[in-house]
Parts: C-alpha cells; structure tokens; sequence
C-alpha cells in the first residue's frame, strides 16, 4: 500500500499515468495503491493493473533521470512481462491495463473453481523434481533459479508435494500464502477466457528484445506473442532461462523497475557476478541514478 504515491507526486508524467488508469478502468485505480485498504489491492483484478501501473512509472521515471538509458533487453516475471511488453512499445497502456483488469478476473475466478496452492522448493534437483510432480500430481510452475522451483496444484496434492519434497532432501519446501494454483492447468479457464479479450488488442514486434517467459528467448511478431501470453497463463515460467540468455549477451547489469525487489533476489542466486538495483519509490531512485 503506497506504492507509486512518492513518484506520481515529484514526477508528473507517472502522476498523468495514475490518473490515465483511473479513467481507463472506471474507478481510482490510484487511490487504491496510495491508499488501501490492502483487502481491495490484493484483489486480482486491482493488483495486477496496480503493478503494471507502479512498475511503468518507476521506469518512466528512471528514463526521465537517466535519458540516455539504453537496455540491452526487457523481462518480466508473469504479470510483469506486460509491462515488459508495454515499455518495449509492444501494446499501449490502456490496451494493458485492460488485458490485466480482465486476466486478474480470470485467474480469480479460476482460483474459486478449484482450490489450488503452490509450494516454493529449494536444493532438488530437476529429477526429483520431476518425480514428485508425478507421485503428487502437480506441475512445475516457475524455475526462478538453478536451486529454486515452485510447483503448482490442488491444494490436496500440494500437501502431498511439500511432504515428498522434504523427504527427498530438500533444503526447504514451503507452502506460498496464494489464492490458486497460478501457471498450471488449473488455470486452463483462465487463458481460455482471456483468449477473447487478446483478440482485440493490437499487438506488434516490440522494439527492444522481451523474453519470453514461456521459452526463455526473446519473443517475436504480434500475433505470435499474443499466443504466447496465452500460453504463459497455464504454462512454467522460466525466469532461470530469461536471465541465462541476458548472460550470454554479455549483460552484467540489472534494474528492476516495480514494487519489491523479489527478481533482483532472483538474479543474483542465477548470476552471482551480477549487479542489481531497484526502483520502487524516489529514494531508491536516487541510490540507483547516483551510482
């Protein structure tokens, strides 16, 4: 709660962002990321156009302090990839907004048609992995790094998964605080309804390399991608594999744009030689533009 507040009042393009999202959704939009309460921005269908909305305007921001700024690429994780896609000048803004207000409904509504939950894994190897998915009937949702993973399931079979994962030595198995089993084939209805709202958007190649977080390369024409971020809602996220192509083109630095500083964690566990900042507010803004 709060987030983007600082940077929609010393910055007047995030500030015009805010208020373009409000118009586009029909209700402040803003009010509730500066204001809460926090049962409203955990809300689905309000904290997914909320990030989508903070992350556009840390970057905005960072752009207006350091012009020159010249990415090597883009990446996103999940629902961060859009806003991957928007800054790379793949969609608009609004066509996002209305793609996130509408895939947060969705998954939502997923989550309420089948219980699900996800455990975070830490110290497997893929094959044990891969075996306990079987034995417990769950799917690998997101390889964040070589040592971590997160499984995605029924909340039954999730218990199950936490079990076997302890018993097969992992380091650390733990069951995420999430309302559903996100990026497995219980989300299935969820891509199947958001198929509806893609159709109508406007989507072209984007104008700097954005990893796929379905293949780990960069993703290519407009109607390819739209297909992959059907895809991307029922399907791994392969951030290890973003972050292992960013490696083999040489980048060492990272900036991660948005609330929280989770996938600048990411990186490093993936690159130890990497350099990561963060810009959530105006402070950190500050420490990343003065180093």
């Amino acid at each position: 709660m709060g987030m983007g507040k600082d940077l929609a009042e010393t910055y007047p393009e995030c500030g015009q962002l805010f208020e373009r999202a409000d118009e586009v959704l029909g209700y402040s939009l803003s009010k509730i990321c500066f204001e809460g309460p926090d049962e409203e921005l955990t809300k689905s269908n309000h904290c997914q156009p909320a990030i989508f909305v903070t992350s556009v305007a840390c970057y905005t921001a960072l752009k207006r302090e350091l012009p020159a700024l010249a990415p090597k690429g883009l990446a996103g994780l999940s629902l961060g990839e859009w806003s991957a896609l928007h800054v790379a000048g793949a969609l608009s803004f609004d066509d996002a907004l209305r793609v996130l207000e509408a895939r947060g409904r969705f998954m939502q509504e997923a989550c309420e048609e089948r219980e699900g939950g996800m455990v975070s894994v830490i110290g497997l190897p893929m094959d044990k992995l891969e075996d306990i998915c079987r034995e417990a009937g769950v799917e690998i949702a997101n390889l964040n790094s070589a040592e971590q993973t997160v499984l995605s399931g029924e909340k039954h079979c999730i218990a199950k998964a936490e079990q076997l994962a302890k018993d097969a030595g992992a380091k650390r198995a733990i069951v995420l605080k999430v309302a559903g089993a996100y990026h497995s084939s219980l989300m299935s209805g969820a891509a199947e309804r958001l198929a509806a709202v893609l159709a109508g958007v406007e989507m072209k190649e984007p104008e700097l390399p954005v990893l796929s977080n379905v293949t780990g390369d960069p993703h290519g024409a407009g109607e390819a991608i739209k297909q992959a971020m059907l895809k991307q809602v029922n399907s791994s996220v392969r951030w290890l594999s973003c972050i292992e192509w960013f490696r083999a083109e040489g980048v060492t630095d990272y900036v991660e744009c948005g609330p929280g500083k989770v996938l600048s964690g990411l990186v490093r566990r993936i690159d130890r030689e990497a350099t990561t900042r963060n810009v959530q507010n105006v402070e950190t803004l500050k420490k990343c533009v003065c180093v």
